[in-house]
């Protein structure tokens, strides 16, 4: 059976490494928990760690939470639908807003319930995901201030989530002057503006983080040890914290061109021929993974001599070469992953989660 193990220590140096760093910055963070899919064994190391603070997209993942520790501090990190107000109430401490329409049936939920609900408003910086416009925003404020049971605590925007659009110091000033705007124009205070992520990370490393910017909700840099910017490690970092074991359930010499007639796959891909592969043949093996769990290209075998040929629903397709390390039926082979691949896999009842 194929399984995905999350390697203990190393999730603990980096945890530990992102604490330093920002706790010498006088910065508070959260953990953006989506990518473990609220999956207890999993989360209960980040609470081990000493996170305060979990970010996710699930309501399901934050009771999930809840039930394991009440006193973290869980944030529902996009615009909530309507219809799940009640629930983001229940179990929610902190959304992420841009909708002046839910935000009163937010209100009127938690005069419902007796709870006082926080919020950080997100801002429109040039990615084109969620955000209000920053010129409809002391109209914007100026509503929310009036609504009972409902306290803001910051402003916020996300990057490079949709188009790319990457983080700046110029972005990240702005940001905190639309704070500055709104507590000037209506003699309120805002705790935190929440511009870091991952993609924000390395401006803090190097020192191009306007001050202003004084709270991260941090995912991929944990799991991944990523720098977003040159796509490599972080110094200080480690990058092995989640790897994929497949069962090899075939394994043969085959011919490396397909043999017939051509039409496009279930995935609507057609293959290509290299004409010099004619009469070539190399050792394919079959893997008990497939598209259903994980996408082919967000793998890569840890053996530098295996490559990954593609995929169909349940199966995953390699190609051993001259199978020097003598691999067989009953094998498995061990993968390094980008956040995507592991997000498919974690998302996935067919895959076994383990802790190393």
């Amino acid at each position: 059976m194929a399984y995905i193990q999350l390697n203990r220590e190393n999730l603990k140096h980096n945890y530990l490494f992102l604490e330093n760093t920002f706790r010498k910055s006088g910065i508070e963070w959260g953990v953006v928990s989506k990518l473990l899919c609220g999956n207890p064994s999993y989360i209960k190391e980040l609470i081990e760690l000493g996170a305060r603070e979990l970010h996710d997209t699930r309501i399901s993942n934050l009771k999930t939470i809840k039930s394991l520790n009440s006193d973290i501090q869980t944030v529902y990190i996009k615009p909530p639908a309507p219809g799940n107000v009640k629930e983001i109430i229940e179990c929610a401490d902190v959304s992420f807003n841009t909708e002046l329409t839910t935000i009163r049936l937010l209100s009127d939920e938690a005069v419902r319930q007796n709870k006082q609900h926080k919020i950080i408003i997100m801002i429109e910086m040039g990615d084109l995901r969620e955000g209000v416009m920053g010129d409809e925003l002391i109209e914007f404020y100026g509503k929310i201030f009036e609504l009972p049971n409902i306290t803001v605590v910051g402003v916020g925007t996300n990057l490079n989530c949709l188009n790319g659009v990457m983080p700046s110091e110029d972005k990240l000033v702005m940001l905190g002057l639309y704070k500055q705007l709104i507590e000037t124009r209506f003699g309120v205070k805002i705790p935190y503006v929440s511009g870091g992520t991952t993609v924000t990370f390395p401006l803090l490393l190097t020192k191009q983080l306007p001050k202003a910017v004084n709270h991260f909700r941090i995912g991929e840099a944990l799991f991944f040890g990523v720098n977003l910017f040159t796509g490599s490690t972080v110094d200080g970092m480690k990058d092995e914290i989640f790897e994929l074991h497949a069962e090899i359930i075939e394994l043969h010499e085959k011919p490396i061109v397909p043999v017939g007639e051509f039409q496009e796959n279930p995935s609507g891909e057609l293959t290509e021929i290299n004409e010099e592969d004619y009469g070539k043949t190399t050792h394919r093996a079959i893997l008990d993974v497939g598209l259903l769990d994980v996408k082919a290209e967000f793998l890569h075998a840890k053996d530098a001599q295996i490559q990954v040929i593609g995929a169909s629903s349940d199966m995953l397709v390699i190609d051993l070469g001259d199978n020097d390390n003598h691999y067989k039926v009953g094998d498995t082979i061990a993968f390094e992953m980008r956040y995507m691949g592991a997000l498919g896999l974690m998302n996935s009842d067919y895959i076994e989660k383990r802790v190393a």
